[in-house]
């Protein structure tokens, strides 16, 4: 599917591919699980042979509405189901959390998860609400990561700016219980909030450079360079 998507939901603005289904208010945690079409659990089995012996060390991760193998992973690893997500961000962010994306991509093998946070900065003497992201693997290739971003994120690539560019970031292995690591991501998400009013302050300072047409034109070249033969689109 086009941009890696499998299910989500969006409030009110529609994404650049179109997928999804649209809802008129940013969604509660329980609301957004089954909206974004993320009520599902993961659970593990052994991995066996053509000889039905065990391969010690490695367990399949598997999706219980479809039997779906989402990924192959060590004896270490802990699933954090998506229900656990939502509730994580719900304990992060405290009461009153709303969630304005959510969504699976690569058949379940990554999720996310997108709250507005409750503080506004003002960036260029626009008001910006940003975002908490919350993204997770099922299939043992990534991380847990939450980051604070302005980015709307509604597929593979805008997670990947968001997380890429992200100034201050929390991220753990599938390893131990994650409630228990509930409190540094507090800390984290503390200084981020922090780096996002000191980029309101570097902003305002930038928005005072007045720079001529012709350095403009330059700079929008070299952004979006035009093919010789470019297509309508």
């Amino acid at each position: 599917m086009p941009a890696c998507v499998e299910s989500m939901f969006y409030v009110r603005k529609p994404p650049w591919h179109g997928l999804g289904t649209c809802v008129e208010e940013a969604l509660t945690s329980g609301d957004a699980l089954r909206e974004s079409g993320l009520d599902w659990n993961v659970f593990q089995r052994p991995i066996l042979t053509n000889d039905q012996i065990i391969i010690p060390g490695y367990k399949a991760n598997i999706r219980d509405t479809d039997n779906r193998i989402l990924g192959v992973v060590s004896d270490r690893y802990k699933i954090v189901q998506n229900h656990e997500a939502f509730a994580f961000v719900d304990a992060l962010l405290g009461e009153g959390v709303r969630f304005e994306t959510a969504g699976s991509l690569h058949e379940g093998r990554k999720v996310w998860m997108l709250a507005k946070l409750p503080n506004s900065y003002s960036l260029g003497g626009e008001e910006i609400a940003p975002y908490l992201v919350f993204s997770n693997s099922h299939d043992g290739n990534s991380s847990i990561r939450v980051a604070m971003t302005p980015i709307r994120v509604v597929c593979q690539n805008t997670l990947n700016l968001a997380l890429s560019n992200a100034k201050r970031m929390w991220s753990t292995v599938h390893v131990g219980n994650i409630q228990d690591k509930l409190e540094i991501a507090q800390n984290t998400l503390l200084m981020a909030d922090k780096y996002m009013g000191k980029l309101g302050d570097e902003f305002s300072r930038l928005s005072q450079i007045r720079l001529p047409d012709t350095k403009v034109m330059e700079y929008i070249e070299m952004l979006l360079p035009m093919d010789e033969e470019p297509t309508e689109a």
